[in-house]
């Protein structure tokens, strides 16, 4: 079983930037996706992004050129940073591992997703 734990939340006011991490229990291989989700309240949860070790990555619309994605298999973490913050970025930021390839169409699809975290807080105040 593959525990996921995520850090670096928080408050920030709007323009700020905050840094969330994902260190997962395991060593993570070539062949597993790492990403992001968040899910706002009475909202479903949205992809914010993913990346394989090919160097494949992918960003949410609403994200694109404000977050970054990272990670450090030899480390078993991923990371985000996230600049420029809006109000509409509050939410609960899941860190989430896919244990294989299923294809790009698939990459932003949260049920493709095998493993989860519990989720960190982030609130962005205007």
């Amino acid at each position: 079983q593959v525990q996921l734990v995520e850090s670096g939340g928080g408050a920030v006011q709007a323009g700020g930037s905050l840094r969330l991490s994902c260190a997962a229990s395991i060593q993570i291989n070539n062949a597993f996706g790492m990403g992001w989700f968040r899910q706002a309240p009475g909202k479903e949860r949205e992809f914010v992004a993913a990346r394989w070790n090919a160097g494949w990555t992918y960003y949410g619309d609403s994200v694109k050129g404000r977050f970054t994605i990272s990670r450090d298999n030899a480390k078993n973490t991923v990371d985000l940073q996230m600049n420029s913050l809006k109000p509409e970025d509050t939410a609960v930021y899941y860190c989430a591992v896919q244990a294989a390839w299923r294809g790009s169409s698939e990459t932003g699809n949260a049920g493709a997703y095998d493993y989860w975290g519990q989720g960190t807080q982030v609130a962005v105040s205007s």
